[in-house]
């Protein structure tokens, strides 16, 4: 039987792997993700140096863990970009359960590392964060028993996967986690809404979200104390949001110059949850609109190509991967611009850390996987083509 082709690459028999890869792969997509991680070294340079000096180590001591753990990342990409859907799919079943299990484990054998919130796994060399590793398998998962769901005789898919989902929450809320969790469920929403979700449940869902965000407000002093910042009408000059709304001011359009910024040496997470501040000190707006740029450019792409697949569990998980990459990305830099609550949550491939720079290797190799070019035929094609035999 002859396949349909249009749009897309056939599978020429011998080819090497390694060829058909780099024929069918989005190439633009790789470039922006090499050149956030170069943002990201170069940002590494300039915030990592006086948390060095306060923690008595040498100065380049995190660059060379960033440029080690991107290295991984890289490795981590690119291997898990050469797997088939069906692979990623029960890769993401075991990664998935393993996440679970020790999120279960974190109250027990985890630590805080002084920031009141148990979301660690402390290997003596490094430390893990495993909802960063939970995330994008969480993503594959959902989306197979929401798109199992949608078969003839299929399972149950969509309590199957809010049930999951849910499980999943409980254990971040108990950390507590609460930015994590509202993130894993925004990105359920969007694959269930994309699945076709009914509007009555979905509202049912959003007054349980603002149910429980009234519940964390009210029993959590650590929610409420961020929300009450969030809402305060002047902030702290020396808070981490005073220091970093200062420093994006300093930086004008195009920034103070490298190494004159100062925001690095006042916010213990400069390198990290407030990286795009110093980014927009010493370099600017500029700068800031490249990344944002970057980051666009990614989600566009997969978008792009995940409106002409035809397979239901690629769209819905490319969907959520695509959501769940650029809510965290506005996340980060919306708390630095005070136009979201404060949230210890990274910037994909700028921040420093290796759990979200290798966590963030797997969930763009298997974005690249899902958005390879494959030899079907198109959504499109296949609806005109009913179309005409109607």
């Amino acid at each position: 039987m002859t396949e349909m082709v249009h749009g897309a690459s056939p599978v020429e028999p011998g080819e090497p792997i390694l060829s058909r890869w780099w024929r069918t792969v989005d190439r633009w997509t790789i470039a922006c993700v090499m050149l956030l991680m170069g943002v990201g070294l170069l940002l590494a340079l300039a915030s990592s140096p006086p948390l060095a000096t306060r923690n008595n180590l040498p100065a380049f001591f995190y660059f060379e863990r960033q440029m080690l753990f991107g290295g991984v990342a890289l490795v981590v990409m690119f291997v898990v970009s050469l797997m088939s859907p069906v692979t990623i799919r029960r890769w993401a079943v075991l990664g998935c359960l393993g996440a679970i299990v020790t999120l279960m484990l974190l109250p027990f054998i985890g630590t805080d590392f002084g920031k009141g919130a148990t979301r660690w796994l402390s290997l003596g060399f490094a430390s893990v964060q495993p909802v960063e590793f939970l995330k994008p398998c969480l993503v594959a998962v959902c989306a197979w028993f929401l798109a199992a769901g949608q078969e003839p005789n299929g399972p149950p898919g969509k309590t199957l996967s809010l049930a999951l989902v849910f499980a999943s929450v409980f254990l971040l809320v108990i950390q507590p986690d609460f930015g994590q969790a509202a993130l894993i469920l925004f990105t359920w929403g969007v694959m269930y809404f994309i699945s076709g979700a009914s509007m009555l449940i979905i509202l049912v869902l959003a007054g349980a979200v603002l149910v429980g965000g009234t519940l964390a407000y009210n029993g959590s002093q650590h929610f409420a104390r961020r929300i009450d910042g969030f809402l305060a009408s002047e902030v702290d000059a020396r808070s981490q949001l005073g220091y970093a709304t200062a420093a994006i001011q300093e930086g004008g359009l195009f920034g103070m110059g490298v190494g004159e910024g100062q925001v690095k040496w006042q916010l213990p997470d400069a390198h990290t949850d407030f990286i795009i501040a110093v980014a927009a000190e010493e370099y600017g707006l500029v700068l800031v609109v490249f990344i944002i740029g970057l980051y666009a450019m990614i989600c566009l792409r997969a978008i792009s190509r995940l409106m002409r697949e035809r397979d239901l569990f690629v769209r819905l998980a490319g969907a959520g991967i695509v959501a769940l990459f650029s809510a965290q990305a506005m996340i980060n830099m919306g708390v630095a611009v005070r136009l979201l609550p404060a949230k210890g949550m990274t910037l994909p491939f700028v921040s420093y850390g290796g759990s979200s720079l290798v966590a963030m290797g797997l969930m763009m190799g298997m974005l690249l996987a899902l958005t390879r070019a494959r030899p079907q035929g198109e959504i499109g094609d296949i609806l005109l083509t009913r179309g005409r035999r109607g």
